[in-house]
């Protein structure tokens, strides 16, 4: 007897959720040898490299979540009626544009201008979106036609857009960094250099701090569904 293709969504929705915080940990780590003034030039840009390299994962996974999850609400909808094939359809075309902005921006940073201020835009509007869908969800009695009272989905989905305004705020905190790092290459350690380095590293530890709390939180409230009718 196959399984139901309902276990694959969960555990496609598992795998990004592992590989959004593992990532996410590595790059932290990576990022502590970037730091080392008393490393050589060379060692510290790779340690930039591999933290590059270990960055597009989380990103990749923070896209793909979205559909994932509106996938799992479309396959037991639980009386919402405009949750169907078709939503959880458009919703991954949506999120492979997205996907697409992600991976080109990633790969090319700065090449094409347009592709991060669409992206920027993009992670904007829905981050409203979600919040308002959110809060919708935890105050009215049966959201969108829902009767399990899903209180965890809503605070799931704030969780969620939470998560992506604390990844604004990590790419507004590193914009001194490309700078900083190339002075670093034309003229070596020094007091200023460090100074901006730490300053642009260390000052994104508190989003990711957000970022972790907000993906362990929703992990939780997706296996223990608090408060739900089911």
């Amino acid at each position: 007897m196959g399984a139901h293709p309902h276990g694959w969504w969960i555990l496609l929705h598992l795998v990004l959720f592992v590989f959004w915080l593992g990532g996410d940990l590595g790059v932290y780590a990576s990022s502590r040898y970037v730091l080392k003034s008393g490393l050589p030039f060379e060692a510290r840009s790779t340690a930039l490299s591999i933290m590059s390299v270990l960055d597009l994962g989380p990103k990749i996974c923070l896209v793909l979540i979205l559909p994932s999850g509106v996938t799992l609400m479309a396959v037991e909808p639980h009386g919402a009626g405009l949750l169907n094939v078709w939503t959880a359809s458009a919703t991954w075309v949506f999120a492979g544009f997205w996907l697409w902005l992600t991976v080109r921006d990633h790969h090319h940073p700065g090449k094409h201008p347009w592709v991060r201020k669409l992206d920027w835009s993009l992670r904007v509007g829905l981050t409203a979106v979600l919040l308002g869908l959110g809060v919708y969800t935890l105050v009215v009695t049966e959201p969108f036609g829902v009767t399990t009272n899903p209180l965890w989905l809503g605070a799931k989905v704030i969780l969620y857009a939470t998560a992506i305004a604390c990844g604004l705020a990590i790419r507004l905190t590193l914009r001194p960094f490309g700078a900083a790092f190339g002075e670093l290459a034309r003229a070596g350690t020094g007091g200023k250099v460090e100074d901006s380095l730490k300053r642009a590293v260390d000052g994104c530890v508190p989003y990711v701090l957000g970022i972790w709390t907000c993906v362990l939180s929703a992990a939780a409230l997706g296996v223990f569904k608090p408060y739900a009718d089911l």
